[in-house]
């Protein structure tokens, strides 16, 4: 019985030091930061947390959006708009990445057009859902 109760626990101290030396990567660090970001400026807590619809009718038609105010969302809205966010970031990255590329300009053009090009769609459609949301 006492072998059995030393080889957990030596089992046990093990996977503990395993847990403590670990080092992910810095891209996984960041995408799970930019991951919980998205989530948290897209409603993520709200949706949570109020379980809304994920679309509604109004004078029998379907709505994406909550009409005419700030203050609440339908699920399909939040959704939209962290998949809006996470476009940005993905420009972002994009253009960052596109420094990276001294030695090729061609490439390194067309990463930097790209990315700028993602965050300006991602600026104009959450611009664009704001203002039909306010209507």
């Amino acid at each position: 019985m006492k072998r059995k109760a030393s080889s957990f626990s030596f089992t046990l101290r093990k996977f503990w030091d395993k847990i403590l030396t670990f080092k992910p990567s810095i891209w996984i660090i960041s995408g799970v930061l930019i991951a919980l970001t998205i989530f948290f400026l897209g409603g993520g807590i709200y949706d949570l947390l109020e379980r809304p619809v994920p679309v509604g009718m109004q004078q029998g038609r379907v709505i994406t959006f909550y009409p005419y105010g700030i203050n609440e969302q339908l699920l399909g809205e939040s959704i939209l708009v962290m998949i809006l966010y996470g476009l940005g970031a993905v420009g972002l990255i994009l253009t960052y990445q596109s420094t990276k590329f001294a030695y090729k300009p061609r490439q390194a053009y067309m990463m930097l057009l790209v990315g700028v090009c993602l965050i300006i769609l991602a600026y104009l459609f959450v611009e664009l859902s704001l203002r039909q949301k306010m209507r």
